[in-house]
């Protein structure tokens, strides 16, 4: 047999391994491990192959572009630099001097190049528009194609700015029965045609190159996706905040002395999140919570507002209802953010259960409520009322350290004084406080107060580390 140039490969397997016995000289010992681990993954029944010598080395080369191929599909690499492996391993089984892998896009029908090799004068990105009658013969193919004179035009059109002509075969890269890509390859070492031999292993590569472009277009796909429907996100966002800004001022028009009040708490309550490190989402829920929180005071008397002493029960008990006027307005709209309407019911409540309308304690209030109802008591402290001058900011919070943990949460109230501490000493960010409230108080006096607010959550206890 070996002087009629044929070469056996047994595969013996047994019960307990598998055995190789390879009688041909010619294999490397790295080939022959690569062979033999594809063969193990074999059924377990005797296998016989014969394959002509100058063949053998052919198969050889693409069991090794495979065995390469395989953790170079499953690294986690840039796509560019896995599509150049690919057709490197492609154009190396086929003997190929020159080659391009395309992707096919739908919409419109093209193909673009991902990665060329050899070509003298190919573009970057080449592309081809492909008509639908070339889209189904592609898609249609059983496998790869010599081309020639006569059938460039089958396949291919011309009005891309790569020539049809440079390619001599194509072999289409499906998944799933749909067209993913072409693999186009050009000319051989001496101008050699590509054969049944070259034609397989291309076919063989092929149809694990198909694979990995076809999750490739899918990811792209759904990032796509996920991108515009960010975008479109975004955009709803800018809408609410515009819409609800106006809201908001109209929900404040009733006094002189609340003007900007359902904007600031906006501001405060967005302010805080982030300073709690919130995802953007959560952000814009608790500025459009702010906007809102006080929705309901279009229901109270304006005479109520303007009163310069303390309101008897029966006015309490009106300006109290705000909440449950105000919960039920947002209750009937339907907002991105799920905790708008518990913020403006609850906005009121307190920490050790003495507040309205339903007592409830700190656990009982989700975190967006109890930022909300932070940020409306510090607009309320430093803002001037018909009854009270405003605090200062300093007075205000220091007020509100000493009223944590009892009525606010601690963690809330941090995060107002880091806010406050970077309007103290400066930063490339918008001003929390604007020019509305005199930043009156230095970053020491601001790190005391945290320090007296770490020192009540823990009880005095010292912790070294």
């Amino acid at each position: 047999m070996a002087a009629a140039g044929i070469t056996l490969i047994n595969v013996l397997p047994s019960p307990r391994h598998h055995s190789t016995k390879l009688t041909n000289k010619l294999l490397s010992q790295r080939a022959w491990l690569r062979v033999t681990l594809i063969l193990l993954c074999v059924p377990r029944y005797h296998f016989f192959v014969a394959v002509e010598t100058n063949n053998f080395r052919r198969l050889l080369r693409t069991v090794e572009a495979l065995s390469e191929l395989g953790p170079a599909l499953t690294a986690e690499r840039e796509f560019s630099e896995t599509s150049r492996l690919m057709l490197s391993a492609v154009m190396e089984a086929a003997g190929a001097r020159e080659g391009a892998l395309f992707l096919f896009h739908d919409k419109p029908a093209m193909l673009s190049s991902v990665a060329a090799n050899g070509f003298a004068l190919m573009p970057d990105p080449a592309f081809v528009p492909l008509l639908p009658k070339h889209v189904h013969v592609l898609a249609a193919a059983r496998g790869p194609i010599v081309l020639n004179a006569s059938t460039y035009s089958v396949f291919l059109s011309s009005n891309g700015n790569v020539a049809p002509e440079l390619f001599k075969c194509l072999a289409p890269l499906k998944a799933a029965g749909k067209l993913a890509g072409v693999v186009a390859l050009g000319r051989r070492p001496g101008d050699a045609l590509y054969e049944d031999a070259e034609l397989d292993a291309m076919e063989l590569l092929c149809s694990y190159v198909g694979l990995a472009v076809h999750n490739h277009t899918l990811t792209q796909t759904l990032a796509q996706r996920v991108s515009d429907n960010l975008r479109l996100m975004a955009s709803l966002h800018g809408f609410y905040d515009n819409a609800l800004e106006a809201f908001a001022t109209a929900i404040d028009v009733k006094h002189v002395n609340i003007h900007g009040h359902s904007l600031r708490v906006g501001r405060y309550a967005a302010a805080i999140g982030e300073a709690m490190s919130l995802e953007p989402a959560e952000v814009a829920a608790l500025r459009s919570a702010g906007y809102l929180h006080d929705i309901g005071k279009v229901a109270v008397d304006r005479r109520l507002f303007g009163k310069p002493g303390a309101l008897d029960p029966e006015e309490f008990r009106e300006m109290a209802d705000h909440t449950l006027v105000g919960h039920q307005i947002v209750s009937s709209v339907q907002f991105p953010w799920p905790k708008i309407p518990e913020a403006v019911r609850w906005h009121h409540e307190r920490s050790d259960g003495s507040g309205y309308p339903d007592a409830l304690g700190n656990d009982e209030m989700p975190m967006p409520v109890r930022i909300v109802a932070l940020a409306d008591t510090f607009d309320a402290m430093t803002s001037a009322r018909p009854y009270r001058e405003p605090l200062s900011l300093g007075s205000a919070l220091s007020d509100l350290v000493r009223m944590s943990p009892q009525k606010y949460d601690p963690s809330v109230v941090q995060a107002l004084l880091i806010q406050v501490r970077r309007d103290a000493v400066g930063s490339n960010r918008a001003p929390l406080l604007a020019d509305r409230i005199s930043v009156n108080i230095a970053a020491g006096d601001i790190d005391q107060l945290a320090a007296t607010l770490q020192h009540k959550v823990s009880r005095g206890k010292m912790y070294l580390t």
